[in-house]
């Protein structure tokens, strides 16, 4: 009878054990499905090409050169505005340990480079005008060592007129 008593209970042990599994395995699929609804979206990936008359003007009005749209410097953006996208908010770095200068190295990019970001409701010409009113974003676009850049922006899943802009700048 004892026998029959300890089987019963790791039958009742095992029969709880694999409900509570279940109900873990439930909750964690329920959990990813909420965070697929608020997936960054956009079509952001590309839009170095129609930044490069903007950037020349700008450029050429401090007597400097105009700037190549490069593909490692927009999947750099790319990254960095997915990122904020995915997170909600403005930051240069993509995690613990992962800054720019490790974000730009990891994408085969060497020697100076910069990046200005912004968060926002507008277009890609306010954008340009927001950072040339800011000292820091500026001196990054007129900095005389920077031949190509790199742009992106991702919408945020949760409201698709909010962009995470990036603006990678290299040699």
């Amino acid at each position: 009878m004892t026998v029959a008593k300890i089987e019963n209970s790791d039958a009742r042990s095992n029969f709880n054990r694999r409900m509570l599994l279940r109900a873990a395995g439930l909750a964690a699929l329920a959990g990813l499905a909420a965070c697929a609804t608020v997936l960054p979206t956009g079509e952001g990936a590309g839009v170095s090409a129609s930044a490069v008359g903007t950037l020349a003007g700008i450029r050429a009005s401090a007597g400097l050169e105009s700037l190549v749209p490069d593909p490692q410097l927009e999947q750099a953006a790319l990254q960095q505005s997915g990122y904020m996208a995915r997170g909600g908010r403005m930051t240069h770095s993509t995690g613990w340990g992962k800054g720019f200068a490790s974000r730009v190295k990891g994408n085969g990019i060497a020697g100076a480079a910069a990046e200005n970001i912004a968060e926002g409701r507008f277009d890609q010409q306010k954008l340009f005008d927001i950072w040339m009113h800011s000292a820091g974003h500026r001196r990054n676009m007129l900095d005389p060592r920077f031949t190509r850049f790199g742009l992106a922006y991702v919408r945020d899943g949760r409201d698709s007129s909010l962009r995470y802009w990036s603006l990678v700048l290299g040699k």
